[in-house]
């Protein structure tokens, strides 16, 4: 089933994403609908609280990316905590399926190492390096109540601004269904 994405604006994009208590069918339910979801937006990444749950789960599929080095790299993560980062922060044009329309520059670290269940449950610790790191720390960010636009600098944000209240109101374009704060869904 295809779930509406959550527009910038909703409060449920800033919270800390709670822990999941219980995995089961109902889980790998949600984590097919995600990825259904995401083939379905063109994206390489979806968290739950972009679909308006506040838990911590999101999915990738790299392979989205295009690269060879990344096929079979379809994950779901559910209650991933991080480890750590390291390496050069790089910079790296960025969009989010939440703010359509939207790219900017954002630096991030070249590594991240996470603590993470997958969908049968089994727990990992697994190290990612480059644009699959890239696409973590993004959508780890969304468990942890932050968005790429929270890595701008407040001149850039300040110069976006009338485009994110545009995404606010509805006023985007998509090609997608999404649920916006004032508006409805489209």
């Amino acid at each position: 089933m295809i779930h509406p994405i959550v527009a910038y604006g909703s409060p449920v994009l800033k919270e800390k994403a709670a822990k999941i208590e219980t995995l089961g069918t109902e889980l790998k339910a949600l984590v097919a609908d995600m990825f259904e979801t995401m083939y379905n937006a063109d994206g390489c990444g979806l968290a739950a609280p972009q679909i308006g749950k506040s838990i911590r789960l999101f999915v990738i599929d790299a392979e989205m990316l295009d690269e060879e080095k990344y096929k079979g790299c379809k994950m779901a993560f559910i209650n991933a905590e991080k480890i750590e980062e390291t390496g050069v922060a790089w910079s790296c044009d960025e969009g989010c399926l939440s703010i359509p329309g939207l790219r900017e520059e954002v630096k991030r670290p070249e590594n991240i190492t996470l603590n993470y269940q997958d969908e049968d449950g089994v727990e990992h610790t697994r190290s990612f390096e480059g644009m699959m790191a890239r696409v973590i720390q993004h959508e780890y960010d969304h468990i942890e109540g932050k968005l790429f636009t929270d890595h701008l600098s407040p001149l850039k944000k300040r110069l976006i601004q009338g485009k994110l209240n545009d995404i606010i109101r509805g006023k985007a374009k998509f090609s997608y269904p999404m649920r916006f704060v004032q508006g409805g869904r489209k």
